[in-house]
């Protein structure tokens, strides 16, 4: 990413939150911050101007003026121990500040109209592992921004007042070529200047590559990291596979490529150390060689000689930001491009799903019936698996899905859920408040068992003997003991007892429109026929829309719908 997007990039990260609701809070601690900069570059100077004082103090024997010099640098220390304490403070107070309002705005975005899902399937490269871009990525943005704009300007402000002491304590040297004399005011500035821009040239010249390499160890990071989770969350299939091996393998495999990646950073960090380190004790020779002429000569006294040493270094050190801070600016760019392509990504899954030719989806208000009128579902890449499909569903219908494994049994699903795009035609749906869809493995949070029971409404308000009396009636009343009991319920719990937690759910939520993808495949039939029993019982006027396989879960509908896989369809009612 060039220079200039990048800028722009990160100007529109950090424009959104000091021009949002919390600006003043921002505003307020961003000038707490800059003032507190500005005293302790004054702070600086008035400690720089001080040298030159106890250097001539020192030089002529005045021990009296030496006490008193000593005094008031120790009121000088204590006063910049105070404003550091508090600049570092207010700066972290808005670090935090900044890093919450804009994990929230990632987080929310993600979670919006299904973006997290729609990533998945046409995200791309650029949107890989989200959880590390808003965790890891925001942190260091908000982290790397405040420090280098904070330094750059710090650095600049300093550089500007030392400049100001150099060129005062800098004479007018004449330089002779043939009969020609050019003379130069303010040298020492011009050698600070000098100094700090050929070490900036050779930092930028061998540390440019670092910036594409910290991009790539983050990715590769993140893929390491992801390859171990994967691992615990199927831990049990692997053992069951007894794949070991293959999971070392593989986590190794994405562990090497990370460690190629920093082989590569710790040739070019080991050479920009060695610059780096070279230039800053350079710099102090450098310094005293370009004012000992004047010192050796009686013009200036050993306090000024030690005053142009300390102003020569600021000055450079200011100019040398880049030095000084190549790496983290590297790492900054990085995660600049990395949170810019995750907003562009998501962008992008926002519009691919606006430009799904579905039509009317969720226009029926009245929630009294499901009409699909020629629609067509597609796979990714084109082969059509269902072609033309129309019927409609009224209150009372409740339509079984079937068909071999692949036809598009639950990608209808998905259709009808708003999270397929690959589909076009007229659907008229009922209202989403009023559907549930409820999928093959059912999703549990970590979390008490009580929410885990009324999820996704964590706020919804049941007491204590309906959710005992429901969990009784689906067979799971053990369970009741443990209602406010935290846990990872889909390791504890079997796939049946999480479908059985699925149907209390339903019983509970009691939507008018109810999806099952394949929701009662992991139960003997015995449950199955309470589970369906339960809810036509319960939820008499309820459609029901059911993918399954079982010969016997037809006696629970009265229609059904055949797929062949190749785009054929047959429509079966009063089955």
């Amino acid at each position: 990413m060039r220079r200039g997007v990048v800028l722009r990039s990160a100007w529109r990260l950090g424009r959104d939150y000091l021009f949002s609701k919390q600006k003043w809070t921002a505003w307020s601690l961003l000038l707490l911050v800059v003032c507190f900069n500005l005293l302790l570059v004054y702070i600086t100077v008035q400690i720089n101007l001080w040298q030159a004082t106890f250097y001539n103090i020192i030089q002529s024997h005045n021990q009296a003026g030496f006490i008193e010099a000593i005094g008031f640098y120790a009121l000088l220390a204590v006063i910049l121990v105070a404003v550091k304490g508090s600049q570092t403070y207010f700066r972290l107070l808005l670090h935090i500040n900044w890093r919450q309002w804009l994990t929230d705005k990632y987080l929310s975005y993600w979670l919006k109209n299904k973006i997290y899902y729609r990533l998945q399937l046409y995200g791309g490269h650029d949107a890989d592992n989200p959880d590390q871009r808003i965790s890891e990525d925001v942190d260091l943005f908000v982290a790397l921004t405040l420090r280098l704009s904070l330094e750059c300007m710090q650095d600049v402000l300093t550089v500007c007042s030392f400049i100001v002491i150099l060129w005062n304590i800098s004479e007018v040297i004449t330089i002779s070529i043939g009969t020609i004399e050019f003379p130069i005011y303010g040298y020492l500035v011009w050698a600070a200047l000098f100094y700090a821009m050929v070490g900036t040239y050779f930092t930028v010249r061998i540390g440019t590559p670092l910036i594409k390499l910290d991009y790539d160890q983050q990715k590769y990071e993140a893929d390491f990291r992801y390859s171990l989770v994967r691992v615990r969350e199927y831990a049990e299939s692997i053992a069951l596979y007894g794949g070991e091996s293959a999971e070392r393998f593989n986590c190794l495999k994405h562990f090497q490529y990370l460690v190629y990646n920093f082989k590569e950073i710790i040739q070019i960090r080991k050479k920009l150390v060695w610059l780096t380190t070279g230039y800053a004790h350079a710099a102090v020779i450098f310094a005293i060689f370009v004012a000992s002429p004047r010192y050796f000569s009686g013009k200036i006294t050993l306090g000024h000689m030690f005053q142009i040493i300390d102003a020569f270094n600021h000055v450079q050190s200011g100019m040398s930001f880049i030095i000084d801070s190549f790496t983290r600016v590297a790492q900054w760019r990085a995660v600049v491009n990395r949170l810019n392509n995750f907003i562009v990504c998501m962008e992008f899954a926002e519009k691919q799903g606006e430009k799904s030719v579905l039509q009317g989806r969720g226009s029926n208000n009245s929630n009294r019936s499901l009409a699909l009128q020629q629609v067509e579902v597609e796979k990714p890449d084109g082969q059509v698996l269902i072609k033309n499909l129309n019927f409609t569903l009224q209150a009372g219908n409740r339509l079984l899905i079937t068909g071999p494994s692949g036809c598009g049994k639950s990608t209808l699903i998905r259709t009808l859920a708003g999270l397929w795009i690959y589909a076009k035609g007229n659907v008229i749906a009922p209202q989403s408040e009023q559907s549930l869809f409820v999928p093959q493995k059912p999703y549990m949070p970590i979390d008490t068992l009580r929410k885990a029971l009324i999820y996704p409404y964590l706020n919804y308000t049941v007491s204590d003997k309906e959710l005992v009396e429901t969990l009784t009636l689906c067979r799971i009343s053990y369970l009741a003991a443990r209602l406010e009991e935290v846990g990872d319920w889909g390791k504890f719990l079997s796939l049946g007892e999480q479908q059985r937690i699925a149907f209390v759910r339903i019983l509970l939520q009691q939507p008018a429109w109810l999806f099952l993808d394949e929701a009662t495949s992991a139960l003997d039939d015995d449950n199955q026929t309470l589970m369906y029993s339960l809810v036509i019982k319960k939820m008499p006027n309820t459609v029901i829309v059911s993918v399954g396989h079982r010969k016997s879960i037809a006696d629970y509908h009265n229609c059904k719908l055949v797929l062949d896989g190749a785009g054929g369809w047959t429509l079966h009612k009063g089955t």
